[in-house]
């Protein structure tokens, strides 16, 4: 576990905010969908993976509505529900890694589950009160949960992993030097 101090905490969430906003951009460049790719979920991921849970979740709660003010996206109905489902990506994603140990890929599929079922959770919850372009019945009936989101899904069980590894390795060489 990476041991961070306050103004650490702040500047890597901050880092990692910054990802979530300017990598969608990218994947959208490249006519790669959001739906598809999941690209905001990377960053809000390795926040929770590599800088805690509390960072995980200040990222994932935050960069759906910053994403949206400064760019338009994610589309103006997803942004609540975006807002439920990625802080627990990045606090499940700490707490399972980092606290209880677990195996980065259990860790990576236990957060992510936690996280389509908040999403679906708030299709129901806000579904009561504004009209959306599914149900929570249909996302799950019609397998949105996984198959949509199934390229990003395997994206994230591919990257992920490498990426913390690579930024755990660095941590130790630096800290060598």
């Amino acid at each position: 576990m990476i041991s961070f101090s306050r103004t650490r905490f702040i500047a890597h969430t901050a880092l990692y905010l910054a990802l979530a906003v300017l990598l969608p951009i990218g994947f959208h460049s490249f006519g790669m969908g959001g739906r598809i790719f999941l690209p905001m979920h990377i960053p809000v991921l390795l926040a929770g993976f590599l800088a805690g849970p509390w960072s995980g979740l200040v990222v994932g709660l935050l960069a759906p509505g910053l994403s949206y003010l400064l760019t338009g996206m994610p589309p103006t109905y997803a942004v609540p529900l975006m807002s439920l489902e990625l802080p627990i990506y990045g606090f499940v994603a700490g707490i399972t890694y980092q606290r209880l140990h677990l195996n980065i890929y259990i860790a990576l599929i236990v957060a992510m589950l936690l996280g389509r079922l908040m999403f679906a959770f708030g299709l129901l919850l806000l579904g009561q009160f504004m009209e959306l372009p599914y149900n929570a019945v249909q996302f799950i009936a019609a397998g949105g949960a996984i198959w949509t989101g199934l390229p990003g899904i395997i994206v994230q069980l591919a990257l992920i992993p490498i990426i913390v590894a690579a930024v755990k390795r660095s941590y130790r060489s630096v800290g060598k030097s």
